[in-house]
């Protein structure tokens, strides 16, 4: 009942729509029912008493009812799929709402291409069930109780026989049921990982490529693509065997008519004219039955896309702690006291270990060490992507927990060495960084970039559409983009992640020009590899296995002759081991 009611909210902004369509369907279920009385009243009475003239008003009666539902059936068929249309932009817009609110935590543990699945072939069903579920459901059960009022004006016994053994039909559908809409949730379960694995590929074509592995990736697809024939063969197998028995079922009632009705009329308790006009009004009871019958497999669709649609607007979305505040311009002074932090809150396998860090405004503090330590972790802390396990995380002396998420993150500006740009023009994926900027602001920051010259370069200049992620610039251009983008938004905070890691040395020294002048007057968090990047750094701190390890400036580290200062000596030469600075920096695992 729960999933009903939710199901039934989507219907209130459309209710004198769904009124209509409603009240259609009954009018077009109310036209059905005249032909067999009409059809009964001509062989009882009008061709009898040779009543030619009122057989042919009859007819013209029928035909004139007949263009009525022409036009209702048009109305219920173009007004009631918009309506299921109108509800499933809904359930999209909530969802892709949902999905903007949900923290880096999922985004972490679903594929993009089982949420798109969702999204779309999903929400689909859901729209087609929206329409026609109601309508079935409704209109079927009022015709098969006006059904069994007519007939039973026709001979009551007779009517009694068919509809006791309307249960046997019920009973099968129910048994089956639960069979179909099993394998109709592994069909689904199946496109999604085929979705998946098309978006895993597709976006890494050009790797693909590059490395000759277009069997391999074949080889992927068609695993999926062989679970997807699988999972519908089971649930084509539980559809066939649910619509071949109910089938079979109410040929049975036609047996049932043909038997019974024939004893009735043998014995004189119905007569010729009632016993054709039965057989031909027996359809007013069959013919909603076998519609609610086909309804099945569409209702089982609609339910299990509904129920996956739900598994997401259900996850637990980012939400500010009671109390939270809304901040202007911070100042940009961070504290990290005794912070650990393990994913999806386990403690067990925490990737920080009490990190105690004071960052002053408008410094520039950078973190070093073996890939998988825990720097950039520690650096999505800051704009609280996650949550800490334990300890507290200060920002100007306030807790992390008492500011709002969107007011803190106002304030921090993140440049990463994945750049994701947006297949629009370089003048949208500039002004992403502050959607009220003016043009000159964009200009202005595209020069700060080192990057208007290049881009008037171009053909359309500003208005040049990149492609999907960027894909007509380079990694340096799209690098500097991505500076323009943190200059407009002009943070207080600034995070620099790997950000020139990719890049050759001619870029780097490009690039890392833009940066410095990024940095000025920032808080600035720099996570390298590069050690000759960072050590002008006010501090740098050593992160190895979630824990500082040393920390200092980069004169202190020097002297104190520990691990950042192996780790810059390899940078620059190899021991006689031949293991170099790349190797040292690796992940361990």
């Amino acid at each position: 009942m729960k999933l009903l009611r939710r199901f039934m909210a989507y219907y209130k902004p459309h209710k004198l729509i769904f009124a209509l369509d409603m009240l259609a369907s009954l009018l077009v279920s109310v036209i059905g029912i005249i032909y067999p009385i009409v059809t009964r009243t001509m062989l009882n009475d009008l061709i009898p008493n040779r009543m030619y003239q009122s057989i042919i008003l009859a007819g013209l009666l029928v035909l004139a009812l007949y263009a009525v539902k022409m036009g209702l059936n048009y109305f219920i068929q173009y007004q009631g799929h918009m309506m299921g249309v109108h509800i499933q932009a809904q359930m999209r817009r909530d969802m892709f709402n949902h999905l903007e609110k949900l923290p880096y935590s999922f985004y972490d543990n679903h594929e993009t291409g089982k949420i798109m699945s969702r999204m779309t072939n999903d929400l689909m069903d859901i729209s087609e069930l929206a329409h026609h579920g109601p309508e079935n459901v409704i209109i079927c059960t009022i015709t098969i109780v006006t059904a069994f009022v007519y007939l039973s004006t026709i001979n009551l016994w007779l009517t009694l026989i068919i509809f006791l053994c309307a249960p046997l039909l019920l009973f099968v559908a129910l048994r089956l049921r639960n069979k179909m809409r099993d394998a109709f949730m592994r069909s689904r379960l199946s496109i999604a990982q085929i979705n998946a694995a098309l978006e895993s590929s597709i976006s890494g074509i050009r790797v693909t490529k590059a490395f000759t592995n277009a069997q391999k990736e074949a080889e992927k697809f068609e695993q999926g693509n062989e679970q997807f024939v699988a999972a519908r063969k089971d649930s084509y197998q539980a559809m066939a065997q649910f619509h071949s028995t109910t089938a079979f079922v109410t040929d049975v009632f036609n047996v049932i008519v043909l038997i019974a009705g024939g004893l009735f009329l043998y014995n004189g308790r119905i007569n010729f004219g009632d016993y054709s006009a039965f057989i031909v009004s027996i359809n007013l009871f069959l013919n909603p039955v076998n519609t609610l019958i086909n309804f099945m497999e569409q209702y089982q669709n609609g339910v299990t896309g509904f129920e996956r649609f739900l598994q997401i607007i259900d996850e637990e979305p980012e939400r500010d702690s009671e109390g939270a505040q809304d901040i202007e311009r911070v100042q940009g002074h961070i504290q990290l006291r005794d912070v650990s932090y393990g994913y999806s809150g386990d403690c067990e396998h925490e990737v920080l270990h009490h990190v105690n860090l004071d960052i002053e405004k408008g410094k520039t503090f950078a973190l070093v060490g073996p890939s998988g330590g825990g720097k950039t972790t520690l650096c999505h802390l800051i704009p609280h992507f996650y949550d800490i396990t334990s300890g507290q995380l200060l920002i100007d002396g306030r807790e992390i927990h008492s500011i709002t998420l969107e007011s803190l993150r106002r304030n921090v500006g993140i440049v990463q060495q994945d750049i994701y740009l947006f297949n629009a023009s370089i003048r949208d994926n500039i002004l992403y960084g502050r959607l009220d900027a003016t043009e000159e602001e964009v200009i202005e920051a595209a020069k700060r970039a080192n990057i208007h010259d290049y881009i008037l370069s171009m053909e359309h200049g500003y208005d040049t559409v990149i492609g999907e992620r960027g894909v007509r610039l380079s990694g340096g251009q799209k690098q500097r983009l991505s500076i323009a983008r943190v200059f407009l938004k002009n943070p207080p905070i600034l995070i620099l992640d790997e950000a020139t890691s990719a890049l050759d040395n001619t870029t780097e020294i490009m690039i890392q020009r833009a940066l410095d002048e990024l940095c000025k007057g920032r808080t600035t968090l720099v996570v390298a590899h590069r050690l000759s990047t960072i050590q002008n750094a006010d501090q740098i701190a050593v992160i190895s296995g979630g824990c500082v390890v040393e920390q200092g400036s980069h004169a202190e580290l020097m002297q104190q002759g520990g691990l950042y200062a192996d780790l810059y000596r390899l940078q620059f030469q190899r021991d006689g081991s031949g293991v170099t600075h790349k190797e040292l920096l690796a992940d361990p695992v």
